[in-house]
């Protein structure tokens, strides 16, 4: 799975260990951190592309993000792509779990699905729900899933 900053540059360290020494090095400041990890996916043509990232909250000091982009020629429902973005972002939260508990950096993974039943993505919220908190990890939908629905929207409009 490749990584890249906000900038484009590529992460050519392993994930854990680009995330250790950012971690380490934020500390070092004398920041306290927040990470925040959400997909999110958009329909072109006969593609879904999804992003992925992982955003480093600083307290009161603005923050810096991850990305991984893939494509995939699958048809899905809006349910199962829903359920896919959720998927890649628990991935992405299992991988890093040990890491930001040894280092005491709280972790919400964010789906990119809306609360109010009016919309589409709503239909997968429950599931949605139930299986990121299953895992063990905070959950945020939107409006306060900035992960999902501001940072990884971004980059895939």
């Amino acid at each position: 799975m490749s990584w890249k900053k906000f900038s484009g540059e590529p992460i050519r360290q392993p994930l854990i260990e680009e995330v250790g020494n950012a971690i380490a090095r934020e500390y070092n400041l004398g920041n306290k951190l927040k990470v925040c990890i959400g997909t999110d996916s958009q329909v072109k043509g006969a593609i879904t592309d999804f992003a992925t990232v992982i955003a480093f909250v600083r307290e009161k000091k603005g923050g810096f993000m991850y990305i991984h982009q893939d494509k995939t020629p699958i048809k899905m429902s809006i349910k199962e792509r829903m359920l896919a973005e959720v998927q890649r972002s628990i991935e992405t939260a299992y991988a890093l779990c040990d890491l930001l508990d040894r280092y005491q950096v709280e972790l919400e993974v964010h789906a990119d699905i809306n609360t109010n039943p009016m919309f589409k993505s709503n239909q997968a919220l429950h599931e949605a729900m139930g299986y990121i908190l299953s895992m063990g990890f905070v959950f945020k939908a939107k409006p306060e899933a900035f992960a999902s629905s501001a940072c990884a929207n971004k980059v895939v409009q």
